[in-house]
């Protein structure tokens, strides 16, 4: 039986407590306070007395680089407090990863493309030229056209039959409710919609020709921008993408300068395909027969045929079942869940696999044979010595990686995932892909917090979390709630390295009781200060979210059998696994 404690109404696993090394017990949102309340709680530690950071130059202009929901919330907070807000989306119109198109994205590399290039290469005017430099292109190739258009705006991750891996209730914007007649079980039609209206709501949808938001447009770098010397904010050099006929198409390039910048680009743009021996070989002579997950449509593009699904989260597992309809065979390889972080385990997701799929190990080698052989004469060794052949398709659920190809100076790849920044270095962004670093609560970067990143997590509701950092960016940047001393900030992040384990693809992994313990956080922290309060969401959402999980993996029967599976870190209750990986 779990060591349970009652703190201000929640139930809370002691190791839930132990692992939230950043909120004090005393910044718990109570159940017995009005659910539209924020609580009254005094500042942990004395905090009012302590030195906070001191923002180098004033901050008016922001840009907002992303249209989808956490860049909507971002554009909506920094506008109610009174800051120039301008948002930049490379796509033709809002909703971020839900805005789906029959058009797939460009074939993902294999092996690896690097992790500065890992989501597009960035495209700079030519040396010398004046800006604003266009660039006209006619009677190009029709595939030139094709490939520059994908390319630009980039396709998303999004299946003609994915629904939300969360309910309605939670899966929905703050103060943007769902209407009620809405599923529990959002389909992707009703998801891209509602990003939409919001975009409306806000004024800044592809209809209403707001200035305050420039669509077609890619932000190619962001850099520090300098006046006599001294740095004052950001330079962004963009570029806009018009297709201006069958055959031809303008490329414009200018650039804004801005006080601050967030980041709300999501973590569904750079691709990852493992390393497996023979991978690569078998991919450059069967070139259509490797894809990666972010590809994939329809299932009846796969009828007939024997796929191979490499990878074990929900992604993986729900294309499965999606395939299954169509395909001859549906094989899903899996590696052994050994990380000790908490994540969203294998046997939780593995659970919802179909009857008729079969479940195999972990892949040690691909053997191709002639091209003339065709890709079914391959075959696929496996670690405990199976031979598999007559596979037609493989499909790379293998997730994401961390990836800004706009801000390569912060990119480091000679840092392994346990080196730290050397003494006199500037702290990285990026090293080995896996995760973001130099990071206050995630959010800003510590080194120069005036730029924020959104939505970067795993593990978390991304409607329901984008208020928060939205709603410290713009508190924090108005100077309505402070920031801690760079000193505290970087001993903060350190304890909370510790915490977490090191480094790791799932280094940014919350769960439900970690997101809703770093909001109350958030609540206490930012409405100390002067400005607008924020909420808590409502309490009745921790009590919907364990029916839903229940319901959606056979392995929760009920609760009597109290499923507690190992995340290396002590028992946890069944609600850490929520996550919003694909």
């Amino acid at each position: 039986m779990m060591n349970d404690s009652i703190v201000y109404g929640f139930l809370l696993p002691q190791s839930s407590l132990m692992r939230l090394s950043f909120v004090s017990v005393l910044a718990l949102c109570s159940t017995v306070i009005a659910e539209d309340q924020a609580p009254f709680l005094s500042p942990p530690n004395n905090a009012a007395e302590k030195q906070h950071y001191e923002f180098k130059w004033p901050i008016k202009n922001v840009a907002v680089i992303g249209s989808g929901a956490g860049g909507l919330q971002s554009y909506r907070e920094l506008t109610r407090t009174g800051f120039n807000v301008r948002i930049f989306e490379r796509d033709s119109v809002p909703g971020g990863n839900w805005r789906y198109t029959e058009e797939p994205p460009l074939a993902a590399p294999v092996p690896d493309a690097s992790c500065l290039v890992a989501d597009y290469v960035p495209t700079i005017p030519p040396k010398g030229a004046q800006l604003p430099f266009e660039k006209v292109h006619l009677n190009a190739a029709i595939e030139e056209l094709y490939r520059q258009r994908r390319d630009h705006r980039q396709p998303k991750p999004v299946w003609a039959s994915l629904k939300s891996n969360s309910p309605a209730p939670i899966f929905q914007i703050p103060d943007f409710p769902w209407p009620q007649s809405t599923p529990w079980e959002v389909p992707r039609q009703l998801l891209e919609r509602y990003v939409k209206s919001f975009a409306s709501l806000l004024g800044v949808n592809s209809n209403d020709e707001s200035i305050d938001i420039s669509y077609d447009t890619r932000v190619e770098l962001v850099e520090k921008r300098y006046v006599r010397g001294v740095e004052a904010g950001w330079t962004l050099t963009l570029r806009k993408f018009t297709q201006t006929g069958n055959s031809s198409y303008t490329e414009t390039w200018w650039t804004e300068d801005f006080d601050a910048v967030v980041v709300a680009t999501g973590r569904y743009n750079a691709p990852h395909i493992p390393s497996i021996a023979g991978l690569d070989e078998w991919a450059a002579k069967f070139p259509d027969s490797v894809v990666h997950s972010r590809s994939y449509r329809r299932p009846e593009d796969l009828q007939n045929k024997t796929v191979l699904i490499i990878g074990a989260s929900t992604s993986a597992v729900e294309i499965s079942i999606d395939v299954n309809k169509h395909a001859k065979n549906v094989l899903l390889s899996v590696r052994p869940d050994t990380d000790p972080q908490p994540h969203l385990r294998h046997v939780v997701t593995l659970s919802r696999v179909l009857k008729n799929s079969t479940v195999m190990g972990e892949i040690k080698r691909f053997h191709p044979v002639e091209e003339s052989s065709g890709i079914s004469s391959g075959k696929i060794e496996l670690y405990n010595g199976t031979i598999i052949s007559g596979v037609d398709h493989i499909i790379a659920a293998t997730g994401f990686r961390y990836a800004f190809p706009f801000l390569p100076q912060y990119h480091n790849p000679s840092l392994g995932r346990d080196d730290h920044t050397p003494v006199g270095s500037k702290a990285p962004l990026i090293t080995d892909c896996s995760h973001i670093r130099s990071l206050y609560m995630d959010i800003f970067y510590i080194e120069e917090p005036t730029l924020g990143f959104t939505n970067m997590n795993g593990g978390i509701q991304v409607f329901l979390w984008g208020d928060y950092p939205a709603f410290a960016f713009a508190k924090v940047w108005a100077g309505q709630a402070k920031l801690p001393s760079t000193e505290d900030m970087w001993k903060k992040y350190h304890e909370e390295l510790r915490a977490r384990g090191g480094y790791g693809k799932n280094y940014h992994f919350l769960g439900w009781d970690d997101m809703m313990a770093r909001i109350r956080f958030f609540v206490e922290w930012l409405n100390e200060g002067t400005g607008r309060q924020i909420n808590c969401p409502s309490a009745s959402l921790s009590q919907i979210f364990p029916i839903w999980f229940k319901a959606h993996y056979p392995i929760i029967e009920d609760e009597d059998k109290s499923f507690q599976p190992s995340l290396g870190q002590g028992s946890e209750r069944l609600d850490i696994f929520e996550a919003n990986d694909w």
